[in-house]
């Protein structure tokens, strides 16, 4: 298998996107094609031991940044990274494509150069949320800050196929994001969603969710448009840091309490390591005839590895091949 990386994407650039590529190919027997200034690229490899078999080299002299207009630096910057390598998977000569860089330019580009999946209104990104029966799925968390029902019955369709291959989950429950959890609570959106996913095949649909029961792990499918998904996300992750803050703020205020730290530190450790974005690898953008991962902008080398693993279990599992058979289905099923 064939994974191409953005090598100059993320805060960090080439120091995590290498490291991370190199544990991968030395941890999963993949083949990893870096992305970028080869020049640079060349100097990060030779810090490292390796098989040169496994790690090929695409020169692209240009990046997008976060300040570029993410449309906009796709169709001006052709010899960037992010797009060559998209290109690299639209062209089949990859099997998937991950990039730390400008998320709103990698939408963009997986929109505009490898293109939707037959059937699909709008793609959805796609992230794991941690709670405490381990993960779900949140879907959508940015890529469409305006939906229509439509749009939500197909993340929840995507969702269920990607939490069943790659988290596991026979017959994943899904819970549409609402205010309460009566039918009639909420928007015309989620309204209009309830009654359409209610009549879906191929769904375990369960109802609404309110945000405050999405922690608890019962459902596996949170299924939202990109605007609330986006703040369910941010917000998560802004608690975690000040909640790890407050606490250690409060563990360095006397002796007793420092002593109290260090005997809670491996419960502590392990708790951190379950909020840890870089243990889940990257958020997958579902619906486009490829497999792009989007990583976190501030991955290290350990999110970077975790998100080829993803990949590689992407494709394994044939996710896209399960979008089109069941989006094929459903258009039969309303003709």
């Amino acid at each position: 298998m064939i994974i191409a990386v953005d090598a100059m994407g993320g805060d960090e650039g080439l120091k995590v996107t290498v490291k991370g590529s190199i544990d991968a190919i030395n941890e999963l027997g993949v083949k990893i094609v870096l992305v970028g200034k080869e020049s640079l690229i060349k100097e990060q490899l030779n810090k490292y031991k390796y098989d040169v078999k496994n790690i090929e080299i695409v020169n692209a002299d240009e990046i997008i940044t976060n300040e570029d207009e993410p449309a906009m630096a796709i169709r001006k910057k052709k010899d960037s990274s992010m797009v060559v390598g998209l290109n690299l998977l639209k062209e089949k000569k990859v099997d998937a494509f991950i990039s730390s860089g400008n998320t709103g330019a990698l939408l963009s580009g997986g929109l505009l150069l490898v293109k939707r999946i037959k059937g699909i209104e709008r793609p959805a990104l796609a992230t794991v949320y941690p709670t405490k029966k381990g993960v779900s799925l949140l879907l959508d968390v940015g890529a469409n800050a305006d939906s229509k029902p439509k749009y939500l019955q197909q993340f929840a369709i995507m969702g269920s196929i990607y939490s069943e291959k790659i988290l596991n989950r026979k017959k994943p429950k899904v819970g549409l994001v609402n205010i309460g959890a009566e039918k009639g609570k909420g928007n015309d959106l989620v309204k209009e969603t309830y009654e359409i996913l209610e009549n879906t095949e191929g769904i375990n649909f369960c109802g609404n969710t309110e945000g405050r029961d999405i922690p608890n792990g019962d459902i596996d499918v949170l299924v939202c448009d990109g605007f609330v998904g986006n703040i369910i996300l941010k917000l998560t992750e802004g608690l975690g840091l000040s909640i790890f803050s407050m606490l250690k703020d409060t563990f360095m205020e006397s002796t007793m309490s420092k002593i109290g730290a260090l005997i809670l530190k491996p419960g502590l450790k392990k708790f951190k390591k379950q909020l840890d974005y870089s243990e889940y690898g990257g958020a997958p953008l579902l619906g486009v005839k490829g497999a792009v991962i989007k990583a976190h902008g501030s991955s290290n080398d350990i999110a970077i590895k975790n998100a080829i693993k993803q990949a590689k279990l992407f494709v394994e599992n044939g996710v896209i091949e399960k979008i089109e058979e069941n989006i094929a289905f459903g258009r039969e099923q309303n003709e």
